[in-house]
């Protein structure tokens, strides 16, 4: 008996090597993922307007680039409702390894695509094709990932756990930058433009084994495997979210927006901005987002578990009220022409204020909807906000660029009206940190 005791009392501390594992496995899948995801990120804004749509003017070839570059986010929401109706009906364990593998398959192919000089139009439409492919599995890989870690998180740790698959954001980031620049930095241009740019693509295959192997050894999340047992499976989940549960998932929607498009403006939109508008070196916004991603490994955690102290919405509404107001800031240091400022702003940017929100976000979500549809909610509104905010944003933010000479005030007054939104449907959701998750 005592031993029971001690066991229990372990868990509940988060002490047990099943936690550890869950964790350990959370972060690294979804670091795996994000890695392919802001691969291609990355490539569009540096490298893929010469070689798939090199028919346009270079700020234009841009904006096709990220078009593709949107076709991604188009195809997330009907990844979460896909992989969300399994994940309430199957198990979340089935989901993760699915979306992994998918992931893994396209980047890779990605890395062996004729370039337009080669196959003509032939190439931009399969680069897009990939991408599409690409948000479909991030589309199941999100809320498979955290809801697996908040349902085996212990007492008390809910929002600390949640952290770990977001923390593979910045990892995933961190990772494909670093890459993208130790190739790019090692060879003459014309050698990367050739085939060293391929190089990242084709290393994600063996990244994805890597991660096929640490999830498939994770048990299934006793949360859902008590609905298994009882025999309570919701039958239709996403229709059941859709049609009853509206005000979480629109409130999760609105919360999303600020955070997605701060997110892509700062990380992918600016290594354009700073290289076309003030003519710096690619090299000077690859090592500013290495550098914050490296923060955000400590950022994201802090947030999450703060939201474990005071609560949910407290940490949240900070992110948003502080990141919509930080805005103008932002520009101005990104035009100062000091490298160090740039990054400083980058820095401030992505991790100090954006990680308020991002951090405990996955908990937030996961605890405003029931198990039985807790993956389909939490991942619907998750990527709808994706699509609607972080998609469009660096095609928005191009455009408007284009459309005013360069002058970065538009921009500015688009992430600052996201930034309200998001603050109001912040206000409107409760706070969840107390609520029981069965």
């Amino acid at each position: 008996m005592m031993a029971q005791q001690l066991v229990v009392d372990k868990k509940e501390k988060g002490f047990s090597r099943e936690h550890r594992k869950v964790a350990l496995a959370s972060f690294i899948g979804t670091t795996i993922e994000w890695y392919d995801f802001y691969l291609y990120g990355t490539a569009a804004a540096l490298v893929f307007p010469a070689l798939f749509f090199p028919q346009f003017d270079p700020l234009y070839g841009t904006l096709a680039a990220f078009g593709s570059y949107a076709a991604g986010f188009i195809a997330r929401p009907l990844g979460s409702m896909v992989f969300g109706h399994y994940g309430d009906r199957l198990g979340r364990k089935k989901v993760l390894t699915i979306s992994l593998l998918l992931m893994g398959i396209a980047t890779f192919l990605m890395g062996v695509l004729p370039t337009y000089q080669s196959v003509g139009l032939l190439a931009p439409l399969l680069i897009s094709l990939l991408r599409v492919v690409q948000g479909f599995a991030i589309g199941g890989e999100w809320g498979s990932a955290v809801v697996m870690s908040v349902e085996h998180a212990p007492k008390g740790k809910r929002g600390l756990y949640g952290s770990f698959p977001q923390m593979g954001v910045p990892a995933g980031l961190l990772l494909s930058t670093a890459v993208f620049a130790l190739v790019s930095n090692n060879m003459t241009n014309e050698a990367f433009l050739t085939w060293g740019w391929r190089i990242p693509f084709l290393l994600s295959i063996f990244l994805v084994l890597i991660g096929l192997y640490i999830r498939l050894k994770v048990s299934e999340s006793p949360v859902f495997q008590e609905l298994v047992d009882n025999k309570e499976q919701e039958k239709r989940p996403v229709v059941t979210v859709l049609r009853e549960q509206k005000k979480p998932l629109f409130l999760t929607i609105g919360m999303k927006l600020v955070q997605n498009a701060v997110f892509y403006i700062y990380s992918v939109f600016i290594l354009t901005y700073l290289v076309t508008t003030h003519g710096f070196d690619r090299s000077v916004g690859l090592n500013a987002v290495m550098i914050s991603s490296v923060v955000g490994l400590a950022t994201m955690p802090l947030w999450s578990h703060l939201s474990d102290r005071i609560g949910r919405k407290p940490v949240y509404l900070f992110g948003t009220i502080a990141s919509t107001l930080f805005v103008f800031p932002f520009f101005w240091m990104m035009n100062s022409g000091s490298i160090f400022i740039i990054t400083i702003g980058i820095v401030i940017g992505l991790n100090v204020l954006h990680d308020a929100v991002y951090g405990p976000q996955a908990v937030y979500y996961s605890e405003l909807f029931s198990t039985k549809t807790r993956l389909s909610g939490a991942s619907i509104g998750y990527q709808i906000g994706a699509i609607l905010a972080g998609g469009f944003s660096p095609i928005i933010a191009t455009a408007l660029l284009a459309r005013f000479e360069g002058q970065y005030w538009p921009i500015a007054l688009y992430l600052i009206g996201l930034g309200v939104l998001s603050t109001v449907a912040t206000l409107y959701a409760r706070e969840t940190y107390k609520d029981a998750l069965t």
